[in-house]
């Protein structure tokens, strides 16, 4: 099932702001009363803060487990990194803000190759770069460069790694790496998606190598409720994004 299954797999739903699919972007979605434009990447992109969201990098992950004893090629790095790279291209954001778990453990930094630590600061290079705190990087070290932070509070809307339990007004985080599941003709469909409501937007994880929660599970229930008729998801597919109606998404 390709792009243009997951088009057809869901109908546009009565979500805020939603547009065709596009090369690089789908429509603005609204959040606080804010418009913000998620990229095909994964990023979030606030124009009128001239700001670059991203959720869950999860760098130096495949070093991480290697640590343990798997076997896996170690450029997830430099692959997220490059994609990243994309997006900045796509905006020229003056700030990027990364919603934490940006590395998959505590000595991260230290652990990049010369090429991902050089990619890195071309990045952060005459612009603002915050880290937020998240569950696997609660401190970063220096060497990584930019500023480091618990959350952000930015034009009216707070910036978090975990969202909020229960309802929260202007919200954006990260942490669940949500995931919509689509059936058509008998195929199934897994892809990483935005999910919001129009008062809170969780992000898809970022890196190139993670997992993802459906949003079907429970944790989006405790944030979203149960029904879900307030949910809006909007996938990401190789080509744009695709909003998808809450009826078409399918549990795991």
């Amino acid at each position: 099932m390709g792009d243009r299954d997951a088009r057809d797999a869901g109908r546009p739903g009565g979500a805020p702001a939603r547009g065709a699919p596009a090369a690089g972007h789908a429509g603005a979605i609204a959040v606080g009363g804010r418009r913000l434009t998620p990229d095909r990447s994964g990023a979030l992109y606030w124009e009128a803060e001239r700001t670059l969201i991203v959720a869950d990098l999860h760098l130096e992950k495949a070093a991480a487990l290697a640590g343990r004893g798997a076997l896996l090629p170690p450029y997830d790095t430099r692959e997220t990194l490059a994609r990243l790279a994309g997006a900045v291209a796509r905006y020229d954001p003056a700030r990027i803000v990364a919603l934490g778990d940006s590395f998959h453990r505590l000595d991260g930094p230290a652990s990049m190759g010369e090429e991902e630590r050089a990619a890195l600061a071309r990045l952060q290079r005459r612009r603002e770069w915050v880290w937020i705190a998240g569950n696997h990087d609660p401190e970063i070290a220096a060497c990584a460069g930019g500023r480091v932070c618990a959350e952000l509070r930015l034009g009216g809307l707070v910036l978090r790694h975990e969202p909020a339990p229960g309802p929260a007004a202007g919200e954006i985080a990260g942490h669940l790496h949500p995931v919509a599941k689509l059936a058509r003709a008998g195929a199934t469909l897994r892809r990483p998606c935005f999910v919001g409501d129009g008062r809170r937007l969780v992000l898809p994880a970022f890196g190139a190598f993670t997992g993802g929660l459906n949003v079907r599970d429970a944790a989006f229930a405790a944030l979203f409720g149960r029904a879900g008729e307030a949910m809006a998801v909007w996938v990401v597919g190789e080509e744009g994004l695709y909003p998808v109606a809450p009826e078409a998404l399918r549990p795991d």
